[in-house]
């Protein structure tokens, strides 16, 4: 019982900030071995699109949960966003405080009455979960009515609040903020509910694959989350996709179901937002910006000029 009152007290107004960044559940010891090439300027996680009607469309890479003293953040950044008129984000970040969303979040993330975590893992996943548990200071038993995704989600908010991480100053929950306050204009590539989708209606065999390489990852979460704020903050991408990408490593459906299709939909839209008579700032999670099939690689492909900032 204790574990739901902290759910539904703490966790829940800031799940959903995590799941907008899927990759981020996936920080892996991987690669050493990709180096990004040393430059004389300095970069970020920021590109900009050339457009046909010479407007500009700049793709900001996030990463959902942040430190606080990562502010005030470069001022290339917050140029970009200065000469935007229109912000667009993944989904609407303020919808996330109706209570429709929460109770939609422990509807889909929980087993029915009669069904538990453990009737739906292995044992040798159930013996990973609960050196986990014991670590935290919490028992495998508190999580028994969890579906294996949101446990995945849970255990990870946990350890990077742990680590000194809060989606609390995430990039996108930053320029959220600032674009209300500012009066731009505001849009979204996807629903809530497609993105709750992602997860929630993932099938057995997935969420166990999720869960159990997020277990794997959280191992060497410490080692691995100061390097990837380090890499966003230089904008070493090819680095920040060997940490986030290592995991996806034998699952290809999870990564289509995640990253690629999403890409191919968002790409897009962003045409469609091309024939605006604005400059637009786009944030989304770093994962979607970097690497192959990528946002960024796709517009390339259809022959844009894209560069990174």
């Amino acid at each position: 019982m204790a574990i739901y009152l902290w759910v539904k007290k703490n966790w829940l107004r800031k799940t959903f900030f995590i799941l907008c960044l899927s990759t981020i559940l996936f920080i892996s010891v991987g690669l050493h071995a990709q180096q990004s090439k040393q430059s004389t300027q300095p970069k970020h996680c920021l590109w900009l699109v050339k457009t046909p009607s010479n407007k500009a469309v700049y793709l900001l890479g996030s990463l959902h949960v942040f430190k606080g003293d990562g502010y005030p953040l470069a001022e290339a950044i917050n140029e970009a966003y200065r000469r935007s008129q229109k912000v667009v984000f993944e989904t609407d970040l303020a919808a996330m405080a109706d209570p429709a969303v929460q109770a939609k979040i422990l509807t889909m993330g929980r087993y029915p009455e009669g069904q538990t975590l453990f009737q739906n893992i292995s044992e040798a996943l159930r013996n990973s979960l609960k050196l986990k548990m014991n670590d935290l200071g919490m028992s495998l038993e508190q999580f028994e009515r969890f579906r294996p995704w949101l446990v995945a989600v849970t255990l990870t908010v946990l350890e990077l609040q742990r680590l000194g991480f809060s989606p609390d100053y995430g990039i996108d929950v930053h320029f959220y903020g600032r674009a209300g306050e500012d009066h731009k204009e505001i849009g979204f590539f996807e629903s809530i509910d497609f993105q709750l989708d992602l997860f929630g209606k993932m099938n057995p065999y997935d969420q166990n694959a999720f869960l159990g390489q997020t277990l794997k990852d959280l191992e060497v979460a410490a080692q691995m989350a100061e390097n990837m704020l380090k890499n966003w903050k230089n904008g070493e991408a090819d680095k920040l996709y060997a940490i986030l990408f290592k995991s996806f490593e034998g699952y290809p459906k999870i990564e289509k179901r995640l990253l690629h299709q999403r890409n191919i939909d968002w790409v897009k839209k962003i045409e469609e937002m091309m024939a605006e008579d604005k400059n637009i700032f786009i944030v989304v999670g770093a994962g979607h910006l970097i690497g192959p099939g990528s946002v960024v690689t796709l517009l390339q492909e259809k022959g844009y000029e894209v560069k990174q900032k």
